[in-house]
């Protein structure tokens, strides 16, 4: 069984940063794709950014791109979101998630595991 456990989350002014990160547990996590997805009060669940298995290759969502960086360590079994420039309206939920293959993907369907994500409010 994966676990996934998010942790950076919290309170800051409109301007700053934040850095988010995922650790999962079990030895297969370099072989998966990760990625952020963030859900606000009221809202559906949305992809923020996606890294694939090696790390070699991202994806934004164009809400946050060149704000926003993922990245992972392998040999940690953690998965990283630095947030830059942070907005009142990235205020939100922020979930880790383990994708079903090795390419990243930005759909919440192709994802298999969740972590039971960090709260990020950015006030103004």
């Amino acid at each position: 069984q994966v676990q996934l456990v998010e942790s950076g989350g919290g309170l800051v002014q409109a301007g700053g940063s934040l850095r988010l990160s995922c650790a999962a547990s079990g030895r297969t996590f370099s072989s998966y794709a990760m990625g952020w997805f963030r859900q606000a009060p009221g809202k559906e669940r949305e992809f923020v950014a996606t890294i694939s298995w090696s790390g070699s290759s991202t994806y934004y969502a164009e809400s946050v791109k060149g704000r926003f960086t993922i990245s992972r360590d392998n040999g940690k079994n953690t998965v990283y979101l630095q947030m830059n420039s942070l907005k009142p309206e990235d205020t939100a939920v922020y979930y880790c998630a383990r994708a079903k293959g090795n390419s990243y993907r930005v759909s919440v369907t192709q994802y298999d595991y969740w972590g039971q994500g960090t709260q990020v409010t950015v006030s103004s």
